[in-house]
């Protein structure tokens, strides 16, 4: 697996009494050495809330692939240490490692649970992050996603992913439910309940749209987190594989009649839909928008064998963009625009990650000798990619950075966790 690409760059003159910027790109990137002790509970904050907390807060910078977070185990600094600059001895960080120290304070009133955070070069000692935020005090997770997401834009000036949502399926026996979720999995919320439902993506506006067989064959539904499934299309013999455009105003699919499988575009709502793809008995699926709404990348088997194929929203400009092997399926756009990420079946029969640069056409492996891995979905920033995995045993989901570094579980329990979708919805209040 090559390096994850990452540097440091000092902003320069003018900017000198700014924070340094951590730039995802460039040959020199090491991850941030980073200190982050357990939070200090103040008055009205509980153990149970800080322990929380403190797990989600952890997993959110250790997953980001951009901080080396420091083993607690190798502290050597007084657990009494202050919050301020004057109470810390910087010293004792210098030694475990640390170029970054930061350390949050919890407390509790009345019905709000508030984190403050402060950021600290260990070098030079100064302070150069303060942030407090609020959460309702029986969501600490969502506090710490919070307080996460203010430190990674200090950092790279970007959203974090840490506030988005994503949907998967669950199976469990002969079902197939659909669950919308925190960016790791957690805080999760059933759509459906018993049957067989796939395909799951999240629009813009939080919707859930997905495959299902409530009716004993495959018709596309949406459904809001707490509402009623309603049918988006039900034509055809078999509607699958619906996805959003990105300002959510447009929806494209599958749609199969006979022996051939088209590509359709239409309306959010379903209306309007017209075929793109025309292709007699061949099959055309998984259509994957570009950022900017011009483009829809998609697999056919036109050419004898599954292949990603790119072409302009209205189904002219088709162009080949895979070529290497002989199976290559789930495409996903990366919403910075450069990448496509998908799944292919190598000369062992397994399947493995790759991505292919949408202009070059160069193809990067991301995954290998680690069983199947299938199914990539960007973050909202496009700087990490959830996956399914089945390498240590069933299958379950996992994250890495869009360069094939970093690849850790989600925190979810266990069962078998499929087809994930990210979205770009804020979490839930």
């Amino acid at each position: 697996m090559k390096a994850l690409l990452l540097s440091l760059l000092l902003v320069p003159a003018l900017a000198l009494a700014q924070a340094p910027v951590i730039e995802i790109s460039g040959a020199n990137f090491r991850p941030l050495p980073l200190a982050a002790p357990a939070p200090v509970l103040q008055e009205g904050a509980d153990k149970k809330s800080a322990q929380s907390f403190d797990t989600a807060f952890t997993y959110d910078l250790t997953a980001s692939g951009i901080f080396q977070v420091l083993d607690r185990a190798g502290f050597t600094a007084d657990a009494k240490e202050g919050m301020t600059a004057g109470s810390i001895n910087f010293s004792r960080w210098a030694d475990v490692g640390a170029e970054s120290l930061v350390k949050v304070s919890l407390a509790q009133d009345g019905g709000a649970l508030r984190g403050e955070l402060r950021l600290f070069s260990v070098a030079t000692g100064k302070e150069e992050l303060k942030v407090s935020k609020d959460a309702p005090a029986g969501e600490p997770r969502q506090l710490a996603h919070t307080l996460a997401d203010a430190l990674y834009r200090h950092f790279t000036r970007e959203p974090s992913p840490f506030l988005s949502r994503i949907t998967y399926v669950r199976k469990a026996g002969a079902n197939r439910d659909v669950y919308v979720a925190d960016w790791d999995g957690m805080n999760a919320q059933a759509l459906t309940k018993g049957g067989t439902h796939i395909l799951p993506t999240l629009s813009p506006s939080g919707q859930v749209a997905f495959t299902s067989y409530r009716k004993n064959r495959p018709d596309i539904y949406v459904q809001s987190p707490g509402g009623e499934a309603k049918p988006l299309v039900t034509e055809g013999q078999m509607a699958t594989g619906v996805a959003y455009s990105p300002d959510g105003k447009r929806i494209a699919y599958a749609l199969a009649e006979g022996e051939s499988a088209q590509i359709y575009v239409a309306s959010a709502d379903g209306s309007g839909a017209k075929a793109i793809t025309d292709t007699p008995y061949g099959l055309n699926t998984s259509p994957t928008w570009s950022p900017d709404g011009k483009r829809i990348a998609f697999v056919s088997n036109r050419g004898g064998s599954p292949q990603v194929y790119v072409m302009n929203a209205d189904g002219s400009g088709v162009k080949r963009l895979t070529f290497q092997g002989n199976y290559n399926q789930t495409p996903d756009w990366s919403p910075r625009g450069d990448l496509i990420a998908f799944t292919a079946r190598d000369e062992r029969n397994a399947f493995d990650l790759f991505t292919v640069n949408v202009d070059t056409g160069k193809v990067t492996r991301l995954t290998q000798d680690q069983g199947n891995n299938e199914e990539p979905t960007f973050s909202p920033n496009g700087r990490l990619i959830i996956f399914s995995t089945n390498r240590n045993g069933g299958a379950h989901l996992w994250v890495m950075t869009s360069e094939g570094n970093n690849q850790v579980p989600l925190p979810m329990e266990k069962g078998n966790w499929l087809t994930p979708d990210w979205g770009t919805a804020p979490a839930a209040k």
